[in-house]
């Protein structure tokens, strides 16, 4: 790197990135996540990510459900109660013991708000001799992964006041030591984890939201461990020899998210048409190096069972969607632009620039959508805007990135995207009935030979209503510097495992 701009880099995130105590070897951590608030339904995926605050149930790298705060799990024989049976040795930073009661009182806050939690069938949940139980009014096969959601890390009752979270008092391998938001959280060992201590005691988190600028971090050793690289950098970052390139196909898709009951997508031949005219495979050669990522449904094959090869797959067509258009009433007026009853297809389409490569995507889309008639004008804004225009029933078309291991089983997002109201970044404006009952059926059963019937029909159904119109899938690239070993990839990005980290002999 030019000595130049190694030396502006210094200049700009030197004071930036936390200061550890003199003698200390720190881990240091950028990633493009801010940290907005403390309430575990905000942010609360970016204390779970480093380890501070855990869940009763987490992830392996396969996305298999495995234990967490919580040693094991049962369900009684009607499906109504879950009981999970806790670690015995588990404490909280501030050195009190973790019992069923204020894990229970945890989740109670939990329930009441609107995380996930919210979304299941809970008529209860309270503390049984050494054992948290949870009761159902229906059976509900996805609880456990439920349980996994950032939004249910376990907090002590040190952490609020008078109601409201007010510290991060977890059980994690790490706690808080200093927090300054948005953007700076230094950490340091517990001392208190019932997994023993950390290979590395001293975390100093930075949150960079320059693709760019996090790439030049790695490269001049601003950062040990560098998260979400841009496609453009990882070339130029895997050539560099001091560094370590990780790429992990992740179960996140870049989606186009439309307003359904709006007179340009109410009919599914328009978003059938939408689709044709996408060069997926184009776009994700140009734009993130990698064909492969090209998504020709909506589930990435990281999501195994649900990514189903037997379904026709999504393809470009002009022809085919020009076609699809002229029969939904659709006719090229005087400049090209589609016009139906006097409206021309002329639409607003919104992205957010926290993921950098959706501007550059939707300027892609913008000019292939021109070539069947559709006008599309695209607003780079922020995250938040999406789903407020959801609410108040103003957004036409949105382009998004949607993580469909929040809930570890595609159950939990499927009853969220796809109700009768759709949801933040599911649809919108569309209501099927036969979704609605396959979702509930799949909630309910956890038997696989009931559920995979109904797991295909669903897959089938999304492929031919299109109420979200797949674009690309995704990959998770992180950097590391050769001073540490221990570095994984964490598909479902539940857990970054700092605590296995070690530095390099």
């Amino acid at each position: 790197m030019p000595i130049a701009k190694a030396f502006f880099l210094t200049l700009m995130l030197g004071a930036a990135m936390p200061v550890a105590p003199a003698g200390a070897e720190v881990l240091k951590v950028a990633g493009p996540w801010e940290i907005a608030g403390i309430e575990p339904a905000q942010t609360g995926y970016v204390f779970s990510r480093l380890q501070v605050a855990e869940t009763l149930v987490t992830t392996d790298r396969q996305g298999a459900l495995v234990p967490g705060l919580a040693e094991s799990w049962s369900v009684s024989d009607d499906g109504l109660v879950w009981t999970f049976k806790l670690r015995r040795n588990a404490k909280f930073h501030d050195g009190t013991a973790v019992t069923a009661e204020n894990v229970a009182e945890s989740l109670q806050r939990t329930l009441a708000g609107v995380g996930v939690l919210a979304q299941a069938p809970i008529a209860g949940i309270a503390a049984e001799g050494g054992d948290v139980r949870v009761s159902l009014t229906k059976p509900f096969s996805p609880l456990p992964a439920y349980l996994v959601h950032f939004s249910t890390i376990i907090l002590a009752p040190s952490s609020l006041e008078a109601g409201k979270v007010v510290r991060i008092v977890g059980t994690g391998p790490y706690k808080v030591k200093s927090l300054t938001p948005p953007a700076r959280l230094e950490l340091e060992a517990s001392g208190t984890w019932w997994g023993g201590e950390p290979g590395i005691a001293q975390v100093n988190y930075l949150a960079v939201g320059q693709g760019e600028t996090r790439a030049l971090m790695a490269e001049s050793g601003e950062a040990d461990l560098v998260f979400s690289m841009l496609p453009v950098s990882v070339d130029r970052l895997k050539a560099n020899p001091k560094l370590d390139v990780r790429i992990a196909t992740i179960p996140r898709t870049r989606l186009i998210k439309v307003n359904a009951a709006s007179p340009f997508f109410d009919q599914v031949e328009e978003r059938q048409a939408i689709s044709a005219a996408i060069d997926r495979v184009g776009t994700t050669k140009v734009i993130l190096r990698n064909p492969d990522l090209a998504a020709t449904q909506l589930f990435p094959p990281a999501m195994k069972g649900w990514n189903d090869p037997e379904v026709q797959p999504l393809e470009k067509n002009l022809d085919k969607a020009r076609a699809l258009l002229k029969s939904a009433g659709w006719v090229p007026g005087s400049d090209g632009i589609l016009e139906k009853d006097g409206k021309r297809f002329s639409v607003t389409m919104l992205t957010y620039a926290s993921w950098p490569e959706l501007p550059p995507l939707a300027t892609a889309l913008q000019a292939q959508l021109r070539q069947v008639g559709i006008d599309v004008k695209v607003s780079v804004g922020n995250s938040s805007e999406i789903p407020a225009r959801h609410k108040d029933g103003t957004l036409e078309m949105g382009l998004v990135s949607r993580l469909y291991s929040i809930v570890p089983d595609p159950v939990g997002t499927l009853l969220q995207d796809y109700g009768p109201t759709g949801s933040d970044w599911g649809s919108m404006g569309w209501d099927n009935k036969e979704m609605q009952q396959i979702v509930e059926k799949l909630a309910a059963s956890s038997d696989p030979k009931v559920r995979e019937p109904l797991r295909k029909r669903a897959v089938e159904i999304l492929q031919q209503e299109l109420p979200s119109i797949p674009v690309t899938w995704s990959e998770l690239a992180i950097v590391s510097s050769k001073r540490i070993n221990g570095v994984e990839v964490d598909p479902l990005e539940v857990n970054y495992g700092l605590s296995a980290i070690r530095w390099a002999q």
